[in-house]
């Protein structure tokens, strides 16, 4: 298989969306196939032998790789910039795998505290558990990385922007300061999205997604990926993705090749979108607090600047009533739809106090900013006038 007519090297960002990673079977086709098998055969029993010593010459087994995968995976990577590029089952799959790959016990591995559930019960709870040593720090907080770093680290880890409140990290300076300590800096950038920020270009020397957010776009399917140096991937992910078995599957691969086709200017539509409904929340007498990088009222709206090409499309805010409040505008919502997902096609939102950071300690909770009156909106591509409306109506139901 090949691609008949390949790109030019000088193709735009646009155009590598389209076809990048692109590879035609005999027929010919026009739309990326997709390669639903679990194994292949061979012509010979020597044919199998070679294959098996790893060689690189063929796929052997859908769990190492597969067809539709490499594409996915080819086209994420001329996007991102990156030398190389694995999948994986869900954008978890990706996280787990780029910090478990590489460290051991006696191993010590900094993060940001505003962090998704799940990416602290890894850092909290797993990752001890086999003799590693994990530390927090405000992430917004240059001094406490400074503290942290000064010492030998063998991973940091963070999230720019947070999820649920969008605290952003100095991806370069805290890149200079990982460096300095010896360790690889993991960016978990699936809220700005490889559209609107750059984190291996800024120092990081990995990048993980959920690809089930943006890339997919349409809630459909689970995905993930991670993204780094060839050196990286060959030599410490590779052999723990190849005897896990956190593989995506080849039908969602598709999916992936597909939405990213249409990435650019999905992205660039929500924050069209978001900008505007973010400004509606900030002066509205309902609404407390509205966090959103672009906003001039964010704290860390100049780094937002220096570090995005936009704001993104997730805005967080504060109601008025507390709990009880949150939970009755939402419930008031006719167009925006409840559900704890993001980068959707469709508006939709959450109450992460009692959804994706409900197992955390109120204390927890409360270091972190989440509010019980917190709501994260994530906006989708329906008509901005509509969603204010929306939003209008179901506030003035508080």
């Amino acid at each position: 298989m090949a691609n008949p007519n390949p790109l030019p090297e000088t193709a735009q960002l646009e155009t590598l969306l389209v076809h990048g990673g692109g590879l035609r079977s005999q027929h010919l086709e026009t739309s990326e196939a997709i390669y639903m098998t679990s194994g292949y055969v061979y012509g010979s029993a020597a044919e199998a032998e070679s294959a098996f010593a790893n060689d690189g010459s063929r796929y052997v087994y859908s769990r190492y790789a597969n067809p539709t995968i490499s594409m996915f995976e080819e086209r994420l990577r001329l996007l991102e910039g990156a030398e190389a590029c694995r999948s994986t089952a869900s954008g978890m799959a990706a996280v787990f795998a780029a910090l478990a790959c590489q460290v051991k016990a006696g191993d010590r591995v900094v993060a940001s505290r505003a962090l998704f559930g799940s990416c602290l019960h890894i850092l909290n709870t797993f990752l001890p558990r086999w003799g590693v040593r994990t530390e927090l720090v405000d992430g917004r907080d240059l001094e406490q990385w400074r503290r942290k770093l000064a010492e030998p680290v063998k991973a940091v880890f963070v999230e720019t922007p947070s999820n649920p409140t969008l605290e952003l990290v100095d991806l370069a300076e805290v890149a200079r300061l990982t460096h300095q300590a010896g360790g690889l800096l993991i960016v978990d950038n699936v809220f700005a999205t490889p559209i609107l920020q750059k984190p291996l270009a800024l120092g990081a020397d990995i990048v993980v997604y959920s690809a089930t957010k943006h890339i997919d776009g349409q809630g459909r399917s689970l995905g993930g990926a991670i993204l780094g140096s060839r050196d990286f991937l060959t030599k410490e992910l590779s052999p723990f993705l190849r005897h896990t078995g956190p593989a995506l599957s080849p039908f969602n691969a598709w999916l992936m090749v597909k939405g990213l086709e249409t990435l650019s200017l999905r992205v660039q539509q929500h924050c069209r979108n978001a900008a505007q409904v973010a400004a509606f929340l900030d002066g509205h007498p309902k609404v407390a607090r509205t966090l959103y990088p672009g906003l001039e009222s964010h704290p860390q709206h100049a780094l937002a600047r220096r570090q995005m090409t936009a704001g993104g499309n997730l805005v967080a805010f504060i109601t008025a009533g507390g709990k009880a409040g949150a939970f009755r505008f939402q419930d008031a919502l006719r167009i925006i739809k409840i559900s704890n997902n993001l980068g959707d096609a469709k508006s939709l939102i959450t109450h992460p106090a009692t959804t994706t950071h409900q197992r955390l300690s109120a204390e927890d909770k409360k270091t972190l900013g989440i509010d019980e009156a917190l709501v994260r909106l994530s906006v989708g591509l329906e008509n901005a006038d509509d969603l204010i409306e929306d939003l209008d109506r179901a506030l003035n139901a508080v």
